[in-house]
């Protein structure tokens, strides 16, 4: 299954509408997978954008791994930089604040949740961003799966640009990713016949749909009854969660976040 969704990002990325020919080249959108020369040759023929995708790792329930926005944000920042053409993605992101880790508040309360301090967490956005601008990209784009650090992406990339004020180089912080699956998502989910009960707001149906639209392999649906009732770290009732559900969110976050970095790259030259 991965397999086969590599090979289709790796044709989407060569063949990205506008892309010049000679990006082909470039084996994979995802620069941990490049070498240095193949990243070099791959800015020297337009690649101007870099995804920094961020996830987490925490609790969501018994029926979906702790990576579930890991390993979301990373096949969801590939779909998106295949669609631009002229665009990577960085290494996810995996350790955020989740809460206080001692005595444990929110996610921590379950085993497995990796908090860091808020510092820490804009400390390496900020290196990693500084790495990419020093590397040869002109955009640097942050985006989120968690909803709970939203707030410090935008603050690190607004810090940065003061930073570069005399720069070409422009951090977007986008919003429409996370808002995407917060908002249009569950209205697609209403329409559907779903109840806001069953939809929830952390490892319900709406997320447990998308990780089995992305990454079915991530969702234990043994542990889908389970999920339902009790003090399990779930909000929402995933049973009648649904790949074909989970694909309209999948649309919907893809569409409105290639549509969000295309305006904010025009809006910062």
């Amino acid at each position: 299954m991965r397999a086969a969704f590599g090979l289709m990002v790796f044709l989407a990325f060569c063949l990205g509408a506008g892309a010049p020919a000679a990006r082909a080249a470039t084996r994979s959108p995802y620069l941990e997978e490049l070498t240095w020369t193949e990243l070099r040759d791959a800015l020297a023929h337009g690649t101007t954008t870099v995804i920094v995708p961020v996830g987490g790792t925490e609790q969501s329930g018994p029926h979906l791994a702790l990576g579930k926005h890991n390993a979301r944000v990373k096949v969801l920042a590939g779909r998106i930089a295949a669609i631009l053409g002229d665009t990577l993605v960085a290494p996810v992101v995996a350790y955020v604040p989740e809460g206080n880790i001692s005595p444990p508040t929110g996610h921590m309360r379950f085993p497995g949740t990796i908090s860091v301090p808020v510092a820490a967490f804009e400390a390496v956005l900020e290196g990693a961003a500084e790495s990419l601008k020093q590397a040869g990209f002109t955009h640097i784009v942050l985006i989120g799966d968690h909803g709970g650090y939203q707030t410090q992406l935008k603050k690190v990339a607004d810090r940065l640009n003061h930073l570069w004020a005399m720069s070409r180089t422009r951090a977007h912080f986008i919003a429409a990713y996370y808002d995407a699956a917060q908002t249009a998502y569950v209205r697609a989910l209403r329409a559907k016949g779903l109840s806001d009960a069953e939809i929830g707001t952390h490892a319900g149906a709406a997320d447990t749909s998308l990780e089995l639209a992305v990454d079915p392999a991530m969702v234990r649906r043994d542990g889908l009854a389970a999920a339902h009732g009790g003090n399990v770290g779930v909000s929402g009732d995933p049973r009648r969660a649904s790949a074909e559900l989970g694909q309209l969110g999948v649309d919907l976050i893809i569409d409105e976040t290639v549509a969000a970095i295309r305006k904010a790259r025009l809006e910062k030259q």
